[in-house]
């Protein structure tokens, strides 16, 4: 599937139109087999993880194929969650930015009026819960006889939450000449089954093997920053580590030269590579990378491909990569030939979910790191700048200065004339004259809806795993509606204990983990152990063993 691009697979104009504005270069694994078939009119069933690029397989063909006519939906994609229908909702948005296909998100906790006015005045695409479109469906407001698409998203995730049922009888009441996409990360025997019932016999099945082994060694840190902040993190980075050599890498070709223009600006020695770029001037880049005498390449995904050079320390993800396969290939820059490598990610608050799901796909841990204040770049420069000194003067290379520096002994302190030197050096090596001490993201206007994006939460200790805090699980999960606020609610009214003594908070599907400090321990297993979570299933409390479940 190596060198295919979005427009040799067949879709129309105003599609690849919009790709190009989103800055992909080429198509991930599953896009460049399930598009094809897609177009060509068949079913598919996919198996294929969160992170693989999953949403814009399906979405780039069903927009490219899909008729106006009539007020009827046309398309209906069903998702597990409210989130990820607002996230495939805004994925298809974009990909539809240079069409005239309307589209809507319906899920519950938000105004069904509201959604069956937009439903009634006509729209092309919905994207909802199982739940919230049985009701729709079930009101006469939702009509399916027209569809021409049936996307399950997820199906094993819906599957696990129990709907099972509200499926089969959206299936029963869609057009039986649809075309039917269902995506899956696993194949049980109720998925197989549920394929077998719903979708032609002549269905396709095709499944992408994730590459889940990263280089071993390889030390993977990420920063959470705000937005605003991405550059200057960058530069706060770059400056107190000193890389040999480092490789950064931009989603799009776009981001690629904007960095690149910034960098040079603050005087780094710096390139860029991607698709647009000739050969020969991706070859000269390349040589310049590997002969040392560039310290920094800045690339998309495409460009970096079969990129060979042992000497490089760190990689940076200055953006998220557009699939969980990318970052394994990303982070093999560094590492090679048994070296230590250093892979850093950027992320804001909003990202921090997909960050979780490439650590889970790639089975590795991804530490949490603060970003560099001024005194940490100060204090890393000197520290550099006096090691520089003492190997200078064991060398006793700068004995011809002596007189000349001996003159100024006249008129200024040696000691003065060294800290001048020094300012000279320090001033020429840092990349900015930053004005903050910090970057603190918690003052980041989005911060409050901080745990509900990432259905976790931290306390900003740099990760809280063992020193005074012990790790408990609880048997309640997102399917009992749990969530950060939720859970540190529950803990305070029944056991009393305080946000301040809860670090780490993990909730997975079917459970949750948290850090509590060991003197609130017993006062959680006595309080809210047996106590029923919202009025729901009643919570069990273990102590968890040093390593997280999974």
């Amino acid at each position: 599937m190596e060198n295919i691009k979005f427009s040799d697979l067949g879709l129309n104009d105003d599609v690849l139109k919009a790709i190009n504005d989103m800055g992909f270069e080429e198509p991930s694994k599953i896009q460049a087999k399930v598009i094809p078939v897609l177009l060509e009119g068949s079913d598919v069933i996919g198996q294929a993880q969160t992170g693989t690029g999953k949403t814009l397989a399906f979405g780039a063909p069903v927009l490219s194929s899909i008729s106006h006519e009539g007020k009827n939906v046309k398309c209906l994609v069903l998702a597990p969650t409210r989130e990820l229908a607002i996230q495939v909702n805004d994925e298809l948005v974009r990909i539809a930015k240079h069409s005239r296909t309307s589209i809507l998100p319906v899920y519950g906790g938000q105004p069904i009026d509201r959604q069956i006015r937009s439903i009634r005045r006509g729209i092309d695409i919905i994207v909802g819960t199982p739940g919230r479109v049985l009701d729709l469906i079930r009101r006469g407001i939702l009509d399916l006889s027209e569809i021409e698409f049936l996307v399950l998203d997820e199906a094993d995730e819906m599957l696990n939450m129990g709907f099972i049922d509200d499926i089969e009888a959206i299936l029963k009441d869609a057009n039986h000449d649809r075309q039917t996409l269902l995506f899956s990360a696993t194949m049980p025997n109720e998925i197989r089954k549920l394929a077998k019932n719903y979708m032609k016999e002549e269905a396709q099945q095709i499944s992408v093997v994730k590459n889940t082994i990263t280089c071993n060694t390889v030390s993977q840190y990420y920063f959470e920053i705000k937005h605003k902040d991405r550059f200057e993190t960058l530069c706060r980075v770059l400056d107190v580590d000193e890389p040999t050599a480092a490789i950064i890498f931009c989603k799009t070709k776009r981001g690629v030269d904007e960095v690149v223009e910034s960098m040079q600006a603050r005087g780094y020695s710096v390139e860029g590579m991607h698709g647009d770029m000739t050969q020969n001037h991706r070859v000269n880049t390349l040589r310049k990378f590997k002969e040392g005498n560039l310290e920094f390449l800045v690339a998309t995904d495409v460009a970096a491909r079969g990129i060979d050079v042992e000497n490089v320390s760190h990689v940076i993800n200055y953006d998220l990569p557009q699939d969980n396969e990318s970052y394994v290939h990303r982070i093999g820059r560094t590492g090679r030939a048994n070296r230590e490598g250093l892979a850093y990610t950027l992320v804001t608050p909003r990202e921090y979910m997909a960050l979780k799901q490439i650590e889970r796909a790639t089975k590795g841990k991804i530490k949490r790191k603060e970003v560099p204040t001024i005194d940490d770049i100060f204090n890393a420069k000197y520290q550099n700048i006096c090691n520089r000194i003492k190997e200078t003067l064991e060398a006793e290379e700068y004995k011809k200065f002596v007189p000349l520096v001996s003159e100024l002994d006249d008129e200024y302190s040696l000691v003065d004339v060294a800290a001048a030197l020094t300012h000279m050096i320090y001033s020429k090596e840092v990349s900015s004259d930053y004005t903050e001490q910090s970057l603190d993201v918690q003052s980041d206007d989005n911060y409050q809806d901080r745990d509900r994006d990432r259905g976790r939460r931290s306390n900003n200790r740099g990760g809280n795993r063992g020193g005074n805090y012990v790790r408990l699980f609880f048997n309640v999960g997102r399917m009992d509606n749990v969530n950060p606020k939720a859970l540190l609610e529950f803990l305070s009214a029944n056991a009393n204990v305080r946000n301040s003594d809860i670090g780490d908070i993990d909730i997975m599907e079917k459970f949750a983990f948290i850090d509590a400090t060991q003197n609130t321990v017993d006062d959680i297993m006595d309080g809210c152990m047996g106590q029923k979570f919202q009025g729901g299933r009643k919570v069990r409390i273990e102590v968890a063993n040093s390593k997280k479940k999974n």
